[in-house]
């Protein structure tokens, strides 16, 4: 190969990459909207309310036990306390 195509390659291949860069940075695509989070799409479930509450508390109270109890039921899948 002749030293002029080896310059002419190298040119081509730098322009290539020049006109890539260029158009990345140039990219005048909207940034896409911010996804919604999982809380504002779920609906409304006064659980989620009062597990915040409970959270948010030092002492113990009756109304947290039952609020984690029946969290602690939906999230396992369990229909009651069955011990067997």
């Amino acid at each position: 190969m002749s030293r002029s195509a080896r310059i002419a390659g190298v040119a081509l291949a730098g322009g290539l990459l020049m006109a890539t860069a260029i158009a990345i940075a140039v990219d005048e695509r909207k940034p896409a909207a911010p996804l919604p989070s999982p809380t504002d799409l779920a609906p409304y479930d006064p659980l989620r309310d009062e597990l915040a509450r409970c959270r948010t508390l030092t002492m113990p109270d009756s109304g947290c036990d039952a609020a984690w109890e029946e969290h602690r039921r939906r999230f396992l899948g369990r229909e009651g306390d069955r011990h067997e």
